[in-house]
């Protein structure tokens, strides 16, 4: 079972950037697709970006052209570099390893944005 830590949360001003950080422990990372979610109070829980292990990726509507998910299978690690971020971008955002029926999370780190 892959478990995961995430890193690179934080306070951003309306506009910044940030890159947070998904490091994988366990074997075979390079099997799982990678996903970033977030939960902001009150509101759903929202899938914002996936990555395949072909590389594919796919974004929600929310931050398609301002989100970036990549992935380094050697370092097995998965990146969110969010960018021109809004108040609205204010989460807990978590990533997620998906294989199969498997799957696995971090344990979230906050991202706040705000003047």
């Amino acid at each position: 079972q892959v478990r995961l830590v995430e890193s690179g949360g934080g306070l951003a001003h309306p506009g910044g950037s940030l890159r947070l950080s998904c490091a994988a422990s366990g074997s075979v990372f390079g099997l799982y697709a990678m996903l970033w979610h977030r939960q902001a109070p009150g509101k759903q829980h929202e899938l914002i970006a996936l990555i395949s292990t072909g590389l594919r990726t796919s974004y929600a509507d929310s931050v398609q052209g301002r989100f970036i998910i990549s992935r380094d299978n050697v370092k097995k690690t998965v990146y969110l570099q969010m960018n021109s971020l809004k108040p609205e971008d204010t989460a807990v955002y978590y990533c997620n390893a998906v294989l199969g029926v498997r799957s696995a999370w971090g344990q979230g780190t906050q991202v706040t944005v705000s003047s």
